[in-house]
């Protein structure tokens, strides 16, 4: 299942991306010959205007093909000539080039405002929370009875003898624990969709200001889903979006920094396998969760497209700032030689960072 989500999440990231590309291209006046929903090979296509609108057989995304984008020999020779991606005028380049970063970026903004609209699951003090607030384990003391849960479980149920409290809150929790002093309680919890009870005996000497107190070591926290009104939403999305992408950036910064000079620690680098263990863990704590792990996503892949690298957006990009310095056009052959061999070591990374993710899976 988690594959599927992780397919499903990519396939609309990438189709968001492409049409940005699609739509600015369209109204730059540029030919769009193929819109592609999936990867080859083709299964049909629909012919709209100068445009074919293909569905192809691998969900993993879209593209778009733009006649002259891959530097082809292409001039104002004739009025088709002249709507190709490399005889247009620079300023429409460039903004094809970072449109599909911006749809990224607003698709978040979008995800982010529709969370915060849907409701977004906040700790609440236990006076302000309402009945379909949950106690949730927030940590737990190392060498404690409660060490073996599992810190972000939802407690269902905590029971002593023939006392059984469902949903407990904070209070009820703490008040049974005292009130069961040495003896084993049994405490049911939820995490990623698994239900599990244990027996649990609380323990003195674990609070240095009170020794005397019976507990289990763990820390509780109420938390109930929060809706927020529109405009407030749409506010608090922004500043999620932005805060988001300046996080991502600094730490993308610092990676290659630090790559740079040999100190870099790769382990914390997720490929294809290891977001899909993530997208599945999102999924499994709620819809909501899986939208904003899904928002974060497509800024990282807005984050990554704007590096200037070759085959990335922001390498295209740096050939048509220098070009419009130079007042020169870049050889189609050089600049498709370049793309060629920054896409062949992308696709290195890609395999060095999968592999990664096996090893640490293994």
């Amino acid at each position: 299942m988690s594959i599927i989500i992780f397919l499903f999440v990519l396939f609309i990231l990438v189709l968001v991306h492409e049409w940005g590309h699609f739509i600015v291209a369209k109204k730059t006046g540029m030919r769009v010959d193929e819109f592609g929903i999936g990867f080859p090979p083709k299964l049909f296509g629909v012919k709209k205007g100068e445009t074919e609108y293909t569905f192809n057989a691998l969900p993993i995304g879209g593209f778009v093909k733009i006649f002259g984008e891959n530097y082809e020999d292409v001039g104002p020779a004739s009025e088709e000539d002249s709507r190709g991606f490399s005889s247009r005028p620079k300023w429409a380049q460039a903004l094809v080039l970072v449109a599909g970063v911006t749809m990224n970026i607003l698709f978040a903004w979008f995800l982010f405002s529709l969370t915060y609209m849907i409701g977004v699951q906040t700790p609440v003090d236990e006076s302000q929370a309402s009945e379909s607030a949950e106690l949730y384990i927030t940590g737990v003391l190392p060498d404690s009875p409660a060490a073996k849960l599992p810190p972000g479980s939802r407690i269902t149920a905590v029971e002593y003898e023939d006392r059984k409290i469902v949903g407990p809150d904070a209070s009820e929790f703490s008040n049974l624990i005292t009130e069961a002093g040495d003896k084993q309680v049994t405490l049911t919890y939820e995490y990623a969709g698994d239900e599990t009870s244990v027996g649990i005996t609380p323990v003195q000497g674990l609070i240095e200001t009170d020794p005397d107190k019976f507990i289990v070591g763990t820390s509780l926290s109420m938390v109930d889903v929060v809706k927020k009104p529109f405009f407030t939403a749409i506010g608090d999305g922004f500043t999620s979006t932005l805060e988001g992408l300046v996080a991502i950036a600094s730490g993308l910064f610092n990676l290659i920094k630090e790559a740079l000079v040999g100190e870099a620690d790769f382990t914390q680098v997720a490929g294809p396998v290891g977001i899909v263990g993530m997208v599945g863990d999102a999924a499994s704590f709620g819809f909501t969760t899986l939208l904003t792990f899904t928002a974060i996503i497509s800024l990282n892949l807005a984050v990554i497209n704007l590096l200037p690298f070759p085959a990335l957006d922001g390498g295209r990009l740096v050939f048509v700032i220098i070009e419009t310095i130079t007042g020169k056009r870049i050889p189609p052959e050089w600049a498709g030689r370049v793309n060629l061999v920054g896409f062949a070591i992308l696709m290195l990374l890609m395999i060095a960072v999968t592999y990664n993710d096996i090893v640490r899976l293994l």
